[in-house]
C-alpha cells in the first residue's frame, strides 16, 4: 500500500484516472484475498482448539466474518468477545489469542468498504468518459486514501511552448594571441 492517505494528483485523460482506480482496486481485492486466508487458516488452527474460550471467540467472529460483518453485528461482537485490548497512548496493545483474529476481521471489514467506494468511482468516471468530458482538460483529483473523491477540470494550456521559451546570451572570451 502507498501509506499516502490524502493526496491530490493530476491526470491528463479520464482513462488514465479510471486505470489508476482499477489498479487500486485490483491491489485491494489481492490484500483482501490474503488476509482472508489468512484469518480462515486462524479460525481453522488444531492448537487453537484446545483452549476452549478462544474456541468460542472464533466461531462467534467466523460466524459474524460468514454473515458479511454488519455494523449492528460488528457491535454484538464487541459485546459477546471481551478480548483484553490495553490502551498505551494512542494505541491498543493486545496479548490475547483473538486480537490477531479480530484485527484481521476489521482489515477485511474495511478493505471491502474500500472497494466499494473505488467501484463506484470507477463507474463514474467510466460515464464522465462515456459523456464524452471535455478531451483538452486536466484533472487534478482529491483522492483519499487512493480513493477518488473530488475532481477539478482545469482546462490544458495549449501554448505550452512559449511559456517555457529558454533565452540564453553567451559570452566568450577571446584569448590574446602571443
Amino acid at each position: 500500500m502507498d501509506g499516502c492517505l490524502t493526496e491530490i494528483r493530476t491526470f491528463y485523460s479520464l482513462k488514465e484516472l479510471r486505470e489508476t482506480t482499477e489498479a487500486e482496486i485490483t491491489q485491494n481485492k489481492m490484500l483482501l484475498e490474503d488476509y482472508s486466508q489468512w484469518l480462515g487458516s486462524l479460525l481453522r488452527k488444531p492448537e487453537s482448539s484446545k483452549d476452549m474460550e478462544w474456541t468460542k471467540k472464533a466461531a462467534e467472529l467466523q460466524k459474524l466474518f460468514k454473515t458479511g460483518g454488519k455494523t449492528a453485528k460488528k457491535e454484538n461482537k464487541k459485546a459477546n468477545t471481551p478480548t483484553e485490548w490495553v490502551q498505551f497512548r494512542d494505541i491498543m496493545l493486545c496479548a490475547d489469542n483473538i486480537g490477531e483474529a479480530e484485527i484481521l476481521f476489521e482489515a477485511i471489514e474495511e478493505l471491502k468498504s474500500k472497494i466499494d467506494k473505488l467501484e463506484k468511482a470507477r463507474n463514474s468516471v467510466a460515464d464522465l468518459e462515456k459523456h464524452g468530458l471535455g478531451k483538452d482538460l486536466l484533472y487534478i483529483v482529491y483522492m483519499h486514501d487512493g480513493v477518488p473523491e473530488r475532481i477539478y477540470l482545469k482546462p490544458k494550456n495549449v501554448d505550452v511552448a512559449s511559456k517555457f521559451e529558454f533565452a540564453a546570451d553567451f559570452s566568450v572570451l577571446k584569448q590574446a594571441e602571443p
